[in-house]
């Protein structure tokens, strides 16, 4: 019982979405790097989780504005475009701290 349908709305192909999928998981990930950097360890955590899982939400919005045959002929897509999203994110915080040592 939702006020606006999404479904059908915004027909996104796999590769715009895998592709959207990266560069926010890259954008993100840098932008974290970037403004992590002047937080104490405590709150660095929790804003790694605000830059992790919040740009995710995008990309779920718009596979699930994809029309009802889409989804259902493609169930693994969010998961496979997490994955994306997640290598994405991770290669500049895992370099920061490589570069650190």
């Amino acid at each position: 019982m939702g006020l606006v349908t999404l479904r059908g709305n915004f027909p996104l192909g796999l590769y715009p979405l895998y592709s959207l999928a990266s560069v926010l998981g890259w954008s993100a990930g840098n932008l974290y790097v970037h403004r992590g950097r002047r937080f104490p360890d405590p709150i660095r955590r929790r804003v790694l989780l605000v830059y992790y899982l919040g740009p995710q939400g995008l990309v779920y919005l718009l596979r699930s504005m994809a029309p009802l045959a889409d989804q259902q002929a493609a169930p693994l897509v969010p998961l496979w475009a997490f994955g994306v999203f997640s290598i994405f994110f991770f290669v500049p915080v895992k370099m920061i701290r490589v570069r650190r040592l």
